[in-house]
């Protein structure tokens, strides 16, 4: 079983930027497609962006070209770097795997923009 911890959110202005962490401990993930979701309260979880075992990723429309995802298997971890941020990505995000059964959620790492 697979367990995960996000880092690095916080608050931010618009235009700002953040680089969110996601470790995981109990088992390796390289052999794991991995994500990046996010939440509202009263919304659903949304996967943000993900990365494939060799490296492919892949984003939602709304960080198209402002979010870029990377691994480090080295050392179990992977990252969200999050550039010029907008109001509306405040939310909680969540780190887990992709394109598989989903491990249980970690605790997830609030996110707030705002002027």
């Amino acid at each position: 079983q697979v367990q995960f911890v996000e880092s690095g959110g916080g608050l931010v202005q618009p235009g700002g930027s953040l680089r969110l962490s996601c470790a995981a401990t109990g088992s390796s993930v390289s052999g794991y497609d991995l994500g990046w979701y996010r939440q509202d309260p009263g919304k659903q979880r949304e996967l943000v962006a993900n990365i494939k075992t060799g490296g492919t990723t892949d984003y939602a429309d709304s960080v198209k070209g402002r979010f870029t995802i990377s691994r480090a298997d080295d050392k179990n971890t992977f990252y969200l770097q999050m550039n010029n941020l907008k109001p509306e990505d405040t939310a909680t995000y969540y780190c887990n795997v992709y394109n598989t059964i989903l491990f249980t959620w970690g605790q997830g790492t609030q996110v707030t923009v705002s002027s």
